[in-house]
């Protein structure tokens, strides 16, 4: 039996951080996995800039709520979840997805938790475990489930390579440039026929 794992930011919805610095004007937190990754780092820095301009979870919901799927992204999920089964694994937090998850229909999400104090002030956050998109693809191997994954970012890399069968989707050049092992989609067509035609099907 075949099991989908999907990034969320950048394969399904918008970089919620990107879209925190359009509102903000905070051209730092426009950064990413695509430009930094070592994840905790950028975690950290982020919280710091949040606190230097007074920001709480409130003015991140404020900028959730208007963000929307991708376009092509609701189809594209719908006609893969129609054809097998489909966890999306990101390194988002609960606090800030349910919005999302709620437009794309309630998909299956494992991702992190935010640490917040009673003002809505972002103190710091808990990764579920390590390199968690490696550790759930391995543990739905174990189950027996033939495994395909898609992402788009330096944080995406170790759960493409433990999948049966790993694609890139609209990731940056460079990325390209350094891992040209992996297939790259630019339409959420090609990507579920990648997906579902794997040579790992």
């Amino acid at each position: 039996m075949k099991l989908v794992c999907l990034d969320l930011e950048g394969v399904l919805v918008p970089e919620i951080w990107i879209g925190v610095a359009e509102r903000t004007g905070i051209e730092e937190l426009r950064l990413t996995t695509r430009d930094i990754s070592d994840y905790s780092k950028l975690m950290n820095r982020r919280i710091a800039i949040l606190h230097e301009n007074d920001l709480s979870i409130t003015d991140i919901h404020e900028v959730i709520g208007s963000l929307e799927p991708l376009p092509g992204a609701i189809d594209f999920l719908d006609r893969l979840r129609s054809s097998v089964q489909v966890a999306i694994l990101s390194d988002t937090f609960y606090q800030f997805a349910n919005p999302l998850m709620r437009k794309l229909k309630w998909p299956s999400l494992y991702c992190n938790d935010l640490e917040i104090d009673t003002h809505g002030r972002i103190t710091g956050f808990r990764l579920r475990q390590p390199d968690q998109k490696r550790h759930a693809v391995k543990a739905f191997k174990k189950l027996n489930f033939e495994v395909m994954a898609a992402g788009d970012s330096y944080n995406d890399l170790s759960m493409l390579s433990e999948a049966d069968a790993g694609i890139l989707f609209r990731p940056p050049e460079k990325l390209v440039a350094q891992y040209p092992h992996f297939p790259v989609t630019q339409t959420h067509d090609d990507l579920l026929d990648a997906l579902l035609n794997s040579d790992a099907a």
